[in-house]
């Protein structure tokens, strides 16, 4: 047979069977199409922040050398004197140079107390309007503020929280509250997004903002005509003495690029991974397909034989339809990719994180990557198939079709599979008894590659008792119809292993991260109840600004409140060793609102004079003791020597590894302007006095929408639903592998279906009803779906429970299995079969009986 004559033979076969190909593309299209939204996803997003940086950088830009992106945690920008503004005007190729004033550590409300702040996480950016703003936005109403009473904002921000010319915005800063009318309204002139960013005209930002005249956060410089950005800044940079940061443009917006592209780097390759496992349970799906393909044709391919095909001919032929398969739905997936990314698009505007379609960026490697990905793995998962067709043998022609089991494959399969299963299950075992969670988490990732591998090739040998099990339990209320069910599904336990380990791979993630994220739960509600002794917790966003904490202190009904700051530091050990570490300052009260433990000395020395305290581990990988002197040295302070008074135990959730000082040695040592805001505040309600105490913090605060007093109980809850919600997002992700392993369910019933289509009849001859039919073979997706729950849910447990072991190494001691999620996801893959099987069973009933026995 030719090549040619091959190629003929594959197009007729699939499209002869283009209706049983058909789910095996959509689960290649869906795979295809998550790889490729992701990838045009982000690379939107990169091209959205690259227009922005780009825009809003001068040619050179020149800022205080201590200065973060992400802000200053005093609550007041780093900032430099006027006359710097000056020294850079007079160096060479300067065409204009700019003071400005930026600060992202403020809160902007509206009259009714409402933040006007980005939802999604965007920051609010608060400055002075100047001309290098012009670059990218245009005043579209009003005018730029000229007066302390005056504030402009951009048109995002003024259209969600329907803002207009002359309502009263109110700015809470570090140096205080004030308030300010509209005057004007800015727009961009690319996508924003999702900042909140209002203006103030320069005396008043360096005011309000910086809590100093005549200062800068930063200057914007032009370049002359001819001079490029990198002789600027040399020129600037010879111009300056002092700790300064010179940065071009583009290295203005590379390093802000860098500063985003990690949080869009933990995007995408976390989607990509969901890709990966769809891709993975996808290949299950394609072989079943074809396996029962080549199973039913198994005449067909023993009279090609006979008339002088190869094996490799035949093999080939199938592959080529495996090729066809990958092309015809990674095509279509790509397609599908573009729009699934422009949903995902759409869907973030909708959550307040702005992306403009003028952005969309489809990369040539995209659609690549999305082709090769889609055919390799359909043609990879198509090749054992193939190879079994390529085994039929010319007397084939001359029995019946179906391909009798190869027992010496079965038990070599079987071997293998309880290899991996056994040395998965040592190594998770290996896992639990590790020292450190570093250690023991190799090991997990072993135990869960090897096992998860172990249960899909003894797949079929569990198939056999499994389904006998969940029969008994299930089908023999159902009579004969429940028996024939059974039988179906055991007939083929090579086929029912693969089909329930599509479903099986996506549970036992579920029920791993079920496991995982109880477990945090609890342990963290456990370990809160044994050591918070303070009755209230009060956050806020970026830090408690002063005027906050003061009032927190005022608040009646309190028996004491406690200040934490988290300052900076650089240690150096009596051995040598130096370490960027940060210390806890806190008022003495601390240790009342927090127990901890000690492994030697008191923690309430820690709190005197020129002392501090050391976690156990940090002691003992630094050969440390109580009375050792530590020196110092504080960021924006002086260098002290502190003696170690108490080293505490890190077998802890809260404060694991913390080192304590008093704030009164911090503020001895730190001026009070560059003291770090309060990161948290604790307090202790008047005994009886609990619910007066609570009313009266939350109205102590409550002109700060950014602050939230919680309790015991909102502190646990708030755990709860941040945890719930990261696992709500993991298990929506996880969905697509699931509705892949749904399609593979279907489609499997459905050549099934094909493959029985004589049995059918006789069956339909001898009475069997088409009730009786449809409800036999939604009993066998049934069976089908549950075997893959048991074993997914089971083996997700198991990993599960090995990773609380870890998380115990972290001070996570309690393990709780979410039996409710775990029991309803059980039921529901029920469910999952019935609707399975809803289309399969309705084409068996409509079989037409005579026609159905004289098939072939």
């Amino acid at each position: 047979m030719s090549a040619n004559t091959v190629m003929k033979t594959s197009l007729r076969n699939f499209f002869a069977h283009k209706g049983r190909m058909a789910l095996s593309a959509v689960a290649v299209l869906l795979s295809v199409a998550f790889v490729c939204g992701t990838l045009v996803f982000t690379d939107t997003m990169n091209t959205t922040f690259d227009k922005l940086f780009a825009a809003t950088s001068s040619d050179v830009t020149v800022s205080p050398k201590a200065a973060k992106s992400e802000g200053s945690d005093t609550g007041r920008p780093e900032s430099m004197p006027a006359s710097t503004l000056t020294q850079v005007e007079r160096a060479d190729g300067v065409k204009a140079a700019e003071g400005a004033v930026s600060s992202m550590n403020v809160t902007v409300v509206n009259a009714d107390n409402k933040n006007m702040g980005s939802e999604n996480g965007g920051p609010t950016i608060a400055g002075n309007w100047t001309r290098n703003d012009l670059r990218s936005m245009d005043i579209t109403s009003g005018h730029a503020p000229r007066g302390p009473t005056e504030v402009m904002v951009d048109s995002d921000t003024a259209d969600k929280h329907h803002l207009k010319m002359g309502d009263e915005l109110r700015t809470i800063a570090a140096t205080g509250d004030f308030r300010a009318r509209i005057v004007g309204i800015a727009s961009f002139k690319v996508t924003n997004p999702g900042a909140a960013v209002v203006y103030f005209d320069t005396a008043t930002a360096q005011r309000e903002l910086i809590g100093q005249s005549g200062r800068f956060t930063q200057i914007n410089v032009a370049a002359a005509t001819g001079v490029s950005d990198t002789v600027l800044k040399k020129n600037v940079a010879a111009s300056l003495d002092g700790p300064y940061k010179f940065q071009t443009q583009k290295e203005s917006a590379d390093a802000n690029r860098k500063d985003v592209g990690s949080f869009m780097d933990v995007i995408k390759y976390a989607m990509l991974g969901f890709a990966g496992i769809a891709f993975l349970v996808g290949i299950f799906l394609i072989i079943n397909t074809f396996s029962m393909l080549v199973a039913q044709r198994t005449r067909e391919i023993g009279l090609m034989r006979a008339i002088g095909s190869s094996r490799g001919q035949v093999n080939r032929s199938v592959l080529v339809e495996a090729l066809l398969l990958g092309v015809f739905g990674s095509v279509i997936g790509v397609g599908a990719g573009v729009g699934l990314a422009v949903g995902l698009m759409k869907m973030m505007s909708a959550a307040g994180m702005d992306l403009s379609t003028d952005d969309l960026t489809v990369k040539w490697t995209t659609p690549a990557v999305g082709l090769l990905l889609g055919i390799v793995v359909t043609v990879f998962a198509a090749y054992v198939p193939a190879r079994r067709a390529g085994k039929v043998s010319p007397m084939a022609a001359l029995r019946d079709a179906g391909t009798p089991a190869d027992v010496k494959a079965g038990v070599v399969r079987a071997l293998i599979g309880l290899v991996l299963t056994g040395g998965g299950g040592f190594a998770l075992y290996t896992a639990t008894q590790a020292a450190k969670a570093s250690e023991g988490s190799l090991w997990l990732g072993v135990g869960i590659v090897a096992t998860l591998i172990g249960f899909v090739v003894i797949g079929p040998l569990l198939a056999g008792g499994v389904v006998r099990v969940i029969s008994a339990v299930l089908l023999r209320m159902f009579g004969s119809v429940g028996r024939m069910a059974e039988r179906n599904a055991l007939r083929n336990p090579r086929r029912t292993g693969a089909t329930g380990a599509a479903l099986m791979i996506g549970l036992a993630l579920v029920a791993c991260l079920s496991v995982v994220g109880s477990s945090m739960v609890a342990s963290a509600t456990s370990e809160l109840d044994k050591s918070v002794g303070a009755d209230f917790i009060v956050e806020g966003q970026n830090g408690l600004k002063p005027q906050a904490a003061e009032a927190l202190k005022k608040a009646p009904y309190l028996s004491h409140v406690t200040e934490v700051k988290y300052v900076k530091t650089k240690l150096t050990t009596p051995g040598g060793t130096k370490e960027d570490e940060e210390l806890v300052a806190a008022t003495p009260t601390y240790a009342q609102d927090l127990r901890r433990e000690t492994t030697a000395g008191e923690l309430s020395a820690a709190y005197g004079k020129n002392a501090m305290s050391v976690g156990s581990e940090f002691a003992t990988k630094n050969h440390l003791k109580v009375g050792d002197t530590m020196n110092v040295a504080f960021e924006r302070g002086r260098t002290a020597d502190l003696k170690i008074a108490a080293i505490t135990s890190d077998d802890t959730t809260f404060d694991k590894g913390a080192m304590y000082i008093s704030l009164a040695t911090a503020k001895q040592y730190v001026p009070a302007g560059q003291l770090p805001l309060n990161g948290m505040m604790f307090a202790k309600a008047d005994s009886g006095k609990a619910d007066q105490a609570y009313k009266a913090l939350k109205a102590s605060v409550a002109s700060d929408p950014t602050v939230h007093v919680k309790d015991q109980t909102d502190y646990k809850q708030t755990l709860k639903d941040q945890i719930g919600q990261l696992l709500n997002m993991i298990y929506g992700l996880l969905a697509l592998a699931i509705i892949v392993a749904v399609l593979g369910v279907v489609n499997t019933l459905a050549l099934s279906v094909v493959e029985r289509t004589r049995e059918i009849g006789l069956m339909r001859a001898i009475g069997l009803s088409r009730r009786q039919l449809r409800r036999m073979i939604r009993l066998e997706s049934v069976v089908i779906a549950l075997f893959g729950a048991l074993i997914g849910l089971g083996l997700g447990m198991g990993w599960g429970a090995t990773a609380q072991k870890l998380l115990a190494l972290e001070g996570l001691n309690v393990l709780e299995i979410p039996w409710p999620t775990i029991i309803g996801v059980f039921i529901g893959s029920a469910f999952v079969g019935l609707f399975a099987a809803l289309v399969p069973a309705f084409r068996a009933g409509r079989m037409n009986v005579l026609n159905a026995i004289a098939t072939e």
